[in-house]
Parts: C-alpha cells; sequence; structure tokens
C-alpha cells in the first residue's frame, strides 16, 4: 500500500523517528522483527508528522498560533492556560483535507480487513523533533482507546493533533529550549487489545535503577495498563537475567507479588 501521509508498521524502522516519532518507530521494529517469531505484535500504522505539517498547511493555521503562542511566560499559569487552549482550538479546528482522510480511512480499512468489521482501535500520539530524533515527550499528549467507526476515528485523530499544545507539553518544550513549531506530531493507529479481559504491563529492557544491562525488568497487574503506566496501582514485578534466559537456563533472578487492588476495564454505554 503506498500512501503520502501513512505508513504501516511492516514499512517502519527505528530510522524513521523524525517522520513517525519514537512510539511508532518502535511499534514497527517490533511488529517487523517480533510477528515473524511468533509474537502476536497487534497490527496499525502511523499518520506521519508530515501530515501535521500538511493539516496546518492547509488550514493556514500558522500565524494563528504564533499569535497564540509567542511571547508566552510559562510561570503565569493563568496565561498558559488560555493560550495553551485557544492553541489546541485552532488545531482541532484545522478540516482534515480530504486525500488525507482518505488516506487514514483507507488504512483503517485495511485493518478491518483483517481483524474483522467489529475492531476497535488506539489511537495514539508520537510526538517529534525533526532536527532532535532523540527527544522525548512522552506522556504529554493525548491517546484515545477503543475507538470504533470512522467518524469516531476522524474526531480522535483531530484530538490528538491538538493535544501537542497541551499545558504540560507547552511548559515542558519552553523549559527544554524546544521550538513549538520545530515540534511535530505523528499518530499510532492499531489494534486495540483486550487486556482489560486478562492483564497489562511494561517491559523495560534494563534495570530502571540502575541502568544494568543485562536484566529485562517486568510489571504486569490485571485490566488495561493505565494504571501500570500511570503508577496508581501495585503491579507485580519479575527481574529476568538476559544472559541465562539466553543460555536456556533459569533465568528470574527477583519477583515481587504486588497488591493490585485496582483494576481498569471497559464499560458498556454511557457511564
Amino acid at each position: 500500500m503506498s500512501d503520502r501521509y501513512i505508513r504501516f508498521f511492516n514499512d517502519i524502522r527505528i530510522e524513521d523517528v523524525p517522520l513517525v516519532g519514537g512510539k511508532n518507530a518502535s511499534l514497527g521494529e517490533m511488529y517487523r522483527e517480533l510477528s515473524p517469531q511468533g509474537v502476536k505484535v497487534p497490527n496499525g500504522f502511523a499518520i506521519t508528522s508530515e501530515a501535521y505539517r500538511y493539516l496546518l498547511d492547509q488550514a493556514g493555521a500558522w500565524p494563528a498560533l504564533h499569535d497564540a503562542l509567542d511571547g508566552l511566560d510559562p510561570a503565569n499559569v493563568t496565561d498558559l492556560a488560555r493560550r495553551g487552549a485557544r492553541a489546541r482550538e485552532i488545531v482541532y479546528g484545522a478540516p482534515l483535507p480530504a486525500d488525507l482522510q482518505a488516506e487514514v480511512l483507507a488504512g483503517y480499512a485495511e485493518l478491518r480487513r483483517e481483524y474483522g468489521e467489529a475492531l476497535s482501535v488506539a489511537v495514539r500520539s508520537s510526538a517529534t523533533a525533526e532536527d532532535l530524533p532523540t527527544a522525548s515527550f512522552a506522556g504529554q499528549q493525548d491517546t484515545y482507546l477503543n475507538i470504533s467507526g470512522e467518524a469516531a476515528l476522524l474526531d480522535a485523530c483531530r484530538r490528538c493533533f491538538a493535544s501537542l499544545f497541551t499545558d504540560r507539553a507547552i511548559h515542558y518544550r519552553i523549559d527544554q529550549g524546544f521550538d513549538h513549531f520545530k515540534v511535530a506530531l505523528s499518530i499510532g493507529i492499531m489494534k486495540m487489545v483486550r487486556s482489560d479481559k486478562a492483564t497489562s504491563g511494561v517491559m523495560f529492557s534494563l534495570d530502571t535503577e540502575t541502568g544494568f544491562r543485562d536484566v529485562v525488568f517486568i510489571t504486569a497487574s490485571w485490566g488495561l495498563g493505565e494504571n501500570v503506566v500511570q503508577g496508581a496501582v501495585d503491579p507485580d514485578e519479575f527481574y529476568v537475567f538476559k544472559p541465562a534466559f539466553l543460555r536456556g537456563k533459569k533465568a528470574v533472578l527477583r519477583r515481587v507479588l504486588g497488591s493490585k487492588k485496582i483494576k481498569m476495564i471497559y464499560t458498556e454505554g454511557d457511564t
């Protein structure tokens, strides 16, 4: 499938961080490398950072964004909130160009052909700075889960684009010396995993406290992963020693049983 503004995971490599952000580049690597080994990585595609710039170009939104953000004093919380809300309003109000919209819906249709018409997807933000591909903007932009239907998908995409200007993201960029107009947003659209029916977790390729690279650190809990990511639940923890694992030996160095007192699941209908 050849498109200008979307890229499926099997066509994404880690070198594509400036185009799709770190999150989507990593998902592409996982899908390409692990799927052939039998690991069930959900398929999906990225809307590129070029699409974000194209959206704002077509809407003529750059001058209005400059008016909203130029001269911002991040220490003035009231002013930051007012300007951030205005910036998000500008981006969310920018209509998706017809060709971009067609590509996104074509990608969604392809996922439906693979997984069935009842498919629901996660719509995930993946910010990137083109001239600083190592920059990290993790957790600053929006993600939407369990999205079904074309209208809901397109609306979630517009909300993700607008979330590049959350108050937190604006403040962080100023603190770190990033230019608001050199940072762009890519969006990952992927099959939603029903972890609410079982468990979810986070795996790190090293020890997060010491930086020791010969272990894998895994945390896990019941239900959707939001509680684990936000630190709202005390999860199970496992430390796996890589050299022993590669030799087929017992590799779990330590396991800690968490209390896992809360579980996040889907609700049906309005709440």
